[in-house]
């Protein structure tokens, strides 16, 4: 039995639910998305709420779970939307918005143009910020580690984009291993 899957989803004003062709269309104030309902799960409308139910408790609990959860997401989405907070750090490291594009310079030797995804909104707050801002929780990870994999924070420097509140080890260097350890190498 899936503890998740038996939680109801409640129903938001403005937001309405429809399910058809084994797809759940979720509309609301930030849009519309639609989100797959697995075949033996079915939504129902009980006390003002939303519910999954399972054929087969037994048979479908895995996906019982994982459509409440990817529906309660949506429901959340098209109401208050998700967002991610990046921070870009290093000497000279900086991103700016430039039409439908984000252009990061990272210290390469050219400067790195991300397009927009259709459905996100990218803004830059005093050049090292970045805030993703969408509606599908999906789409907006993805955005934001695309965007974090174009300059991976260094573990030896700790520079590059990282997560707005994401704790990195830093590695010692080569001369501070080798001042600790002695000799250094050599006999």
């Amino acid at each position: 039995m899936s503890r998740i899957g038996k939680k109801p989803i409640e129903a938001l004003a403005g937001v309405t639910l429809e399910a058809k062709d084994s797809k759940v269309h979720v509309r609301g104030p930030n849009g519309s998305l639609s989100v797959p309902l697995p075949s033996g799960i079915r939504l129902e409308k009980q006390d003002g709420n939303w519910l999954l139910r399972a054929e087969d408790e037994t048979r479908y609990a895995a996906v019982h779970g994982l459509a409440r959860a990817l529906l309660a997401n949506a429901v959340r989405g098209v109401t208050r939307g998700f967002e991610k907070h990046l921070d870009i750090v290093g000497i000279g490291y900086r991103a700016e918005v430039k039409g439908k594009a984000v252009v990061f310079t990272l210290g390469y030797s050219h400067p790195i143009e991300f397009p927009i995804p259709e459905g996100i909104s990218i803004a830059v707050e005093k050049q090292t910020h970045v805030v993703v801002k969408g509606a599908d929780r999906q789409q907006v990870g993805q955005a934001s580690a695309e965007i974090r994999g174009l300059r991976p924070p260094d573990p030896y420097k700790n520079k590059g984009i990282r997560y707005t509140g994401e704790r990195l080890k830093k590695k010692v260097g080569k001369a501070a291993a080798a001042a600790a350890g002695g000799s250094g190498g050599k006999a």
